[in-house]
This record gives structure tokens, sequence and C-alpha cells, in this order.
């Protein structure tokens, strides 16, 4: 069976049932955590930022702490940035694509500002020392306790605030069945991202692209499909808040979560290039920070503007890193 999958029919077929467990799993697990916000009269925008950010971030955590275990750890660095900055610039302006994106005040002042603030700190502990050491990861893993703390503080606040109609609202979808749609959704999610990743590997060696420009935009790409799917998904179901949640947050769990436990478990180099394109992660969160400013959301002309600066991007990476075989 597994050798059928490495062939041009079995990559295809991967492919196909790859997308479709994607797409059904993004539909459930949205549905689940919009009934979940509902239900505790919590903002889906701090639901998109906890508990769907953490549900798309498997992927990422997977690849970096195996990366890392394993001593490839360039690898783990190198991913979840890359992935940051997909999320960022391709999740966003694809969703902006579907449906304007009203943006918070929070999400303006507050969020964008914190997730700066992470890459920032990775770019300091990476250089001091040329590593993201286990001191460095423990500080990550304390920004991200706090961050999560602020998260439940938030979440318990606008509970508190909940009007008796709001309380009084009834949700069709029962508790046990959200749980079910989560977990459900969330491991669809994984397989098929997985599936996504191992027929496109197989695809673009059979068309003769390099391993460092697989893992530069392959590999970058299938562990952000979750962050892709599940947020123009909730664009599409008019959950504009969960949408942007999921992707400020997996930014932060990336950087705060995935990287301070690989550095934890051991230490990662931190390369010239981890730092540029790091630097560029800032640059481009500037940019879309000051497009929220503006007129407090994202539009059709700001989603193409992001999608053409990845783009600029993605070139760059495949000259600077040699480009095909």
């Amino acid at each position: 069976m597994t050798a059928f999958f490495q062939t041009l029919p079995g990559a295809l077929i991967l492919l196909v049932v790859g997308f479709i467990f994607l797409i059904k799993g993004a539909d459930f697990f949205v549905e689940g955590a919009s009934a979940v916000a509902k239900k505790l009269h919590v903002p889906a925008l701090v639901i998109g930022m906890t508990i769907v950010a953490m549900g798309t971030s498997l992927p990422e955590l997977s690849v970096s702490v195996t990366a890392s275990i394993a001593g490839s750890n360039q690898l783990a660095i190198g991913n979840v940035v890359g992935s940051n900055i997909f999320n960022l610039m391709v999740v966003l302006g694809s969703c902006a694509l579907f449906s304007a994106l009203e943006v918070s005040d929070d999400t303006i002042k507050k969020d964008l500002p914190f997730s700066i603030i992470c890459a920032a700190v990775l770019i300091v502990t990476g250089i001091i020392g040329g590593s993201v050491g286990h001191i460095d990861g423990l500080i990550l893993l304390v920004l991200f306790i706090i961050f999560l703390g602020s998260m439940l503080k938030a979440a318990k606040k606008s509970r508190a605030a909940a009007t008796d109609d709001e309380k009084n609202e009834i949700v069709d979808i029962p508790t046990w069945l959200c749980i079910i749609y989560i977990i459900g959704g969330a491991v669809a999610i994984k397989f098929g991202g997985d599936w996504v990743v191992d027929s496109c590997t197989t695809l673009a060696y059979m068309f003769g692209m390099s391993e460092t420009l697989v893992g530069l935009t392959i590999v970058a790409l299938g562990t952000s499909l979750p962050e892709l799917v599940t947020s123009i998904v909730a664009a599409r179901k008019n959950e504009l808040d969960m949408a942007i949640g999921n992707v400020v947050g997996s930014n932060i769990f990336n950087i705060l979560l995935i990287l301070g436990v690989a550095g934890a478990i051991s230490p990662m180099t931190f390369l010239k290039v981890n730092a540029i394109d790091t630097l560029i992660l800032i640059v481009f969160s500037v940019i879309v920070g000051l497009m929220c400013m503006k007129k407090k959301n994202l539009n059709k002309g700001n989603g193409i503007i992001m999608l053409v600066l990845y783009a600029l991007y993605l070139g760059y990476i495949i000259v600077r890193d040699g480009g095909l075989a």
C-alpha cells in the first residue's frame, strides 16, 4: 500500500483524500468551536486564539518537536518562522479575498503587537549565544503561560459581562457533540495535512524539485494547511473573529509554545537566515497591523497585497536557497 502511494496515481489519490479530510475536518472543528464559544459566552476571537489555534498548530508542534528530538534543530526554527509568515500573509490574505475581515481593537492594540514582541524575543534569544537553548526555551514557555493566562482572564471577563439574553441563548448542538466535532475535526485535519504533504512531496520529487525547496515550500505549506483551511471555513461561516484569532493565536503558539518546548528539549542553532526570516516576519506583521489600523478591517485589496508580498518572499527564498536541483 505504501509503495502504491509513491506512484503518480497513488499520490494523486492521497492528495484528493487529504484535502477532503482537511476541508471536512475544518468544517466540523469550526462548528464545534463556535458552539462552545456560544455556550460559554466567550468571544469567538478568544476561542480562535486558544482552542482553534492550538488545534491547528498540531502539525508545527509535531514537526518541530520531532526535529528537536532527532537533532535537526534548524528545521524546527525554519518550520515555525516559515509557517508564521505563511499564516499571516497567505491565510489572512486568502480569507480577506472571501470576505472583509473586521479587526477588533484588542487585535490591533494587543494581540498583533504581542505577536511582534514574540518574534523580537526570538531574534534576541537566538542572537545571544547563537542558539535558542534550554534557558531561552523556558523564557518562551513562561511568556506562553502569561499569554494563556491573559486569554483565560478575557474569557472570564466576557462570561461575567454576558447579558441574560446571551446566557439563555439556545445552542442546538449538545456539549458532547461539540467535543466530538472538535476532537474529530482536529484528527481529520492532522491526518489530512499529513497526507497532503506526503503526496505533494512525492509529486515534487517526481518533477525534479530539490529537497531544500521541498522543505521551504511544501512542508511549510503543509504544516500551515490547518490554519489556511480552518480560517477560510470560519470566514465563509461568518466567524470572522475566529479566522483572525486562529492566525494570530497560532503564530504566538508557534513561537512561544513550540519553540519553547523544542528549545527546552535540545538547544537550537540560530543561523543568520533564521534572523533574516524572523525580521521579515516582523516587517510583514507591522504592515498588516498598519492595514488593520487604517480601516479596522482587511479587505480584498489588502488580501491581494499580502499575497503578492508573500510571492515576493517565496521568490527570494527560492533564489537564496538554490532553487531547483
